[in-house]
């Protein structure tokens, strides 16, 4: 029995690789292969021991821990997490794991390995961070080759975007079904910049939308923010290199400011055909989002042409965008402060972000509403997105 219900097709919008230490060296161009770094745990609740043992057995997996983790059945979700996860790192598990899961298609982003391609200092020299981008696409690819349940997310920096729209080819033609981009600005420009307009435009042409993800930008407030004088605080799963009280207050302005830009510059309003998501980011902020930006919009417009569009903000992201609440979130809620076309499904499977019955936290929140709205949560929302993925029962 899967864990999701026969009753429902179940599209995941957000789940996980947890790299090995030579995930992007494997795929790298020899030329660069000894620059770049190893994927790193030092952060995360992985430990050295962990990866090390794994490493030693060739980077599997024993034959008794996965037959361990299948007997699991439909508690996999809540009881294999992180690197010991089924499917965390192997392809072939990880279709194992899908079929105990029992969603129609999921999502499979990096965790760890997008940090150089994605890190924000200009100081980062372009060939690296697009070669640690292309190893990065390259190895998402394969992962993903054999299971058409999985949709392998390509990673593409917006720094240089001469480079950006050649990597953004690269990543199409090697079957990526969504392009993550960092929610930060682009180093020393706009997501708006004349010079990507035709990165934007090709992701319109090929129907593939972009994604925002957690990891996207840097997780923390500016540390100064954190210097109250007192003792410094955990994060919230008991350590001290994730996302504190104060980063979990503030994580979404970053997401809200990178997707307002775009939409201020006329990146939506001009390519009707882009599609986009935020994905582990929260969805509180969206609904007060689509208010302030229609404000803003209608206000300013008055001497500000760029933003006299067609359609109102609000119009324009709930056709061409959608949002991941986090379980712990009242999707019901947010639903009647907006409207449902707005919200995804999400697992984060393997991760333990995800907790261990997401299905059962959503159906809490969305118990006041009646079927139509939660199969567009659960479904349609996705394949208006994503509309290749539909999966005919």
């Amino acid at each position: 029995m899967a864990y999701a219900p026969d009753n429902r097709a179940i599209y995941d919008a957000d789940s996980h690789i947890m790299e090995l230490p030579d995930f992007l060296k494997r795929y790298a161009d020899p030329d660069l292969r000894d620059d770049i770094p190893e994927v790193s745990y030092s952060a995360s609740l992985v430990t050295d021991e962990e990866v090390a043992e794994i490493m030693e057995q060739g980077g599997q997996h024993s034959a008794a821990h996965v037959n361990e983790m299948i007997e699991m059945g439909d508690s996999l979700i809540a009881e294999a997490k992180e690197i010991q996860a089924l499917g965390a790192f192997n392809a072939s598990d990880r279709s194992k794991a899908m079929d105990l899961l029992g969603f129609r298609k999921q999502l499979v982003f990096a965790t760890h390995s997008v940090a150089l391609p994605f890190h924000p200092s200009s100081k980062t020299d372009p060939k690296l961070r697009y070669g640690a981008t292309r190893a990065h696409n390259r190895h998402m690819s394969d992962f993903c080759a054999d299971d058409d349940r999985l949709m392998g997310v390509g990673v593409v920096p917006l720094d240089t975007p001469e480079l950006a729209i050649k990597e953004l080819d690269f990543a199409l033609e090697a079957g990526m079904e969504a392009i993550w981009v960092p929610h930060r600005a682009p180093i020393g420009f706009a997501p708006g910049h004349v010079d990507l307009e035709p990165f934007w435009a090709r992701l319109a042409e090929a129907g593939v939308p972009f994604v925002l993800h957690v990891g996207g930008s840097p997780l923390q407030a500016l540390k100064a923010w954190s210097n109250n004088g007192r003792k410094a605080v955990r994060d919230w799963m008991g350590g001290g290199e994730n996302v504190r009280t104060k980063d979990a207050a503030v994580m979404h302005q970053v997401p809200e400011t990178f997707i307002s830009m775009l939409l201020i510059d006329g990146v939506f309003e001009r390519h009707q055909n882009l599609r986009g998501a935020a994905v582990e980011l929260g969805a509180g902020w969206v609904p007060e989002m689509l208010r302030r930006l229609d404000w803003v919009s209608r206000i300013y417009s008055r001497v500000d042409e760029s933003v006299r569009f067609e359609r109102k903000p609000s119009e324009q992201l709930t056709a061409q965008m959608g949002f991941t609440p986090f379980p712990i979130e009242d999707v019901g809620g947010l639903i009647e402060q907006s409207n449902p076309d707005l919200y995804l499904f999400s697992s984060d499977y393997p991760h333990v972000e995800g907790g261990k019955d997401p299905i059962g936290k959503f159906e809490q929140s969305l118990s006041g509403h009646d079927e139509p709205v939660k199969t567009q949560f659960y479904t349609e929302n996705f394949l208006r997105l994503w509309p290749e993925a539909r999966v005919h029962a």
